[in-house]
């Protein structure tokens, strides 16, 4: 059998698609298609014409024909066989089998063609299969674009918060600018130098003037963190040793290096931290923002079954700017039965019961709004679903350990749900005291041992379709079972189980819908083996 093309063409013989399996020129073939309209007549059964040189097997296909060209010596059956297999594709590319439907698919109708037909014999596949081919799912395209994603996440947060530390030291210059340092300008050389030598500062200066902030008698240190280290030109090189300079000592800067040296993880400067820690989440720059979040509370036994299965959600709403507050928010819920949701208080029950919209009772009052930096919002709505059942359950995890001779064989091995797309996965496991790293001799994925606290962590940084089950293997000296446990579990999806999707913002006065955005995340809370 050897299939010369396989065509889609108009009863009026308008090529739509075409694609060749040998060497053919293209007259050639433009002229076996162009004559294939005249040679089909009108009231017969077969669906096959020849000619001296090819023969045409064909289907109709509403207004289009599809069509095989094929040489004479070919099996017929065989041809036949192809032409259901190819008609049954057609349909699953092209929803509208018109001609503008085929030439906008027409790309994918030509990859389906050849995986069915390799240099013109038929392949032994299923629709199934080619479809599963054409769609060339990749683990490694999904991981890589998944670490170039963080990547850019963060280096979009450390753009931010430079921005947020630049915007911080304008505001901190200017407010130096209006607490009166040019006054301090108009003073003499000698009565800063004679202040610095007294160490105090009186008031009686007529340079400072009523009201300057000063104290009575405010020391040289009160007066170096007031003055913001700006110093005037008279005051650039205070006398030595009166405590004008800032910043850690000599001592305590390699105490710090000493430590880090034998590997301590130090945090300095803890006071900007704390600040920073509450921008490390990217802040909405959309005008609405509403946040879709559950936490997964979930406690597994050890030899198999649930102990506590908890997810609770909650439907948050982020407003810029105040004139966006006169809304309300049309939601879609999924077909999880067991799923109960609860308004606040603050909103019409009545309204969400019957139409699944989230207002205000009093429609006439606006939402609040918060900064950018708000990342909490208002809460809308909440949830709550408890199960018993352990196919609900993500991510179940089995941990065998055996003893031989002096040591201990521990495999584990995780099995995931089809529901969620699991990220950033870290199963914590923890370990006899140990005066060096286990023996992992075998792991799908990356581990890490973390000597003080005797805890091995396995991480997978994506679970899809391509990984939904995996296995590590370590080796330990002989200890006891009890001491694996509880194994802790952490991760995060973009599903959610209450399948809560916003549909649209509906303006109160009118307009049109402001623009939103919508953040969906599963996450664990707690979630043990024990």
């Amino acid at each position: 059998m050897v299939v010369l093309a396989a065509s889609i063409v108009s009863k009026s013989g308008k090529v739509l698609v075409s694609r060749q399996f040998v060497d053919m020129t293209r007259i050639r073939i433009e002229g076996l298609l162009a004559a294939f309209p005249k040679l089909v007549g009108t009231g017969k059964q077969h669906t096959y014409v020849e000619t001296e040189n090819v023969r045409y097997v064909y289907q109709p296909i509403e207004a289009l024909y599809l069509l095989l060209v094929t040489n004479k010596n070919s099996n017929i059956l065989e041809d036949l066989e192809t032409l259901r297999l190819l008609s049954k594709l057609v349909p699953e590319y092209s929803y509208s089998l018109d001609e503008e439907g085929i030439c906008k698919h027409a790309f994918e109708l030509i990859f389906a063609f050849d995986e069915v037909i390799s240099l013109g014999h038929k392949e032994n596949v299923t629709v199934a299969q080619v479809k599963q081919y054409c769609e060339m799912e990749s683990h490694e395209e999904k991981l890589h674009k998944l670490v170039l994603q963080s990547k850019i996440n963060e280096t979009k947060d450390v753009m931010k918060r430079k921005a947020s530390e630049i915007d911080k030291s304008k505001i901190e210059k200017n407010r130096g600018d209006k607490g009166g340092f040019g006054p301090l300008q108009s003073m003499g050389s000698g009565r800063i130098e004679n202040s610095f030598s007294d160490l105090s500062i009186s008031s009686s200066g007529t340079g400072f003037g009523s009201g300057s902030g000063f104290g009575l008698t405010s020391d040289v240190d009160s007066f170096a963190t007031k003055s913001k280290g700006r110093p005037t030109s008279s005051a650039t090189a205070p006398p030595k040793g009166l405590g004008m300079k800032l910043g850690k000592s000599q001592r305590t800067n390699q105490f710090l290096e000493s430590l880090k040296a034998e590997g301590e993880v130090i945090l300095e400067d803890v006071q900007p931290k704390l600040s920073q820690s509450r921008v490390s989440a990217p802040p909405p720059t959309d005008p609405i923002t509403l946040t879709v979040e559950e936490k997964l509370n979930v406690t597994l036994k050890r030899d198999g079954g649930v102990s506590n299965f908890d997810v609770q959600g909650t439907l948050s709403l982020q407003i810029l700017n105040q004139e966006d507050g006169h809304i309300q928010v049309q939601v879609q819920t999924g077909d999880n039965q067991a799923v109960s949701f609860k308004t606040h208080p603050n909103m019409n029950k009545e309204l969400f019961a019957n139409d699944y919209i989230l207002g205000l009772k009093d429609p006439n009052r606006p939402f609040p709004t918060g900064q950018a930096s708000d990342a909490a919002g208002v809460g809308l709505l909440k949830w709550r679903m408890q199960s018993t059942d352990e196919s609900m359950v993500p991510l179940t995890i089995n941990c065998w350990p055996s003893s031989s001779g002096n040591e201990t064989y521990v495999s584990i091995e995780y099995e995931a749900s089809s529901m969620f797309d699991l990220q950033n996965v870290v199963i914590s496991v923890p370990l006899p005291a140990l005066r060096e790293a286990p023996s992992v001799r075998q792991i799908d994925g990356e581990w890490r041992y973390d000597s003080r606290n005797s805890i091995l962590e396995w991480s997978v940084l994506l679970i899809d379709n391509s990984n939904r089950s995996g296995s590590m293997e370590f080796v330990v000296p002989l200890a006891d079972s009890s001491v694996f446990f509880p194994i802790s579990v952490r991760f995060m999806a973009t599903d959610t189980f209450s399948d809560l999707k916003v549909t649209n913002i509906i303006p109160l006065k009118g307009g049109n819908p402001p623009k939103f955005a919508q953040r969906t995340q599963l996450i664990t809370d707690s979630y043990q083996v024990v």
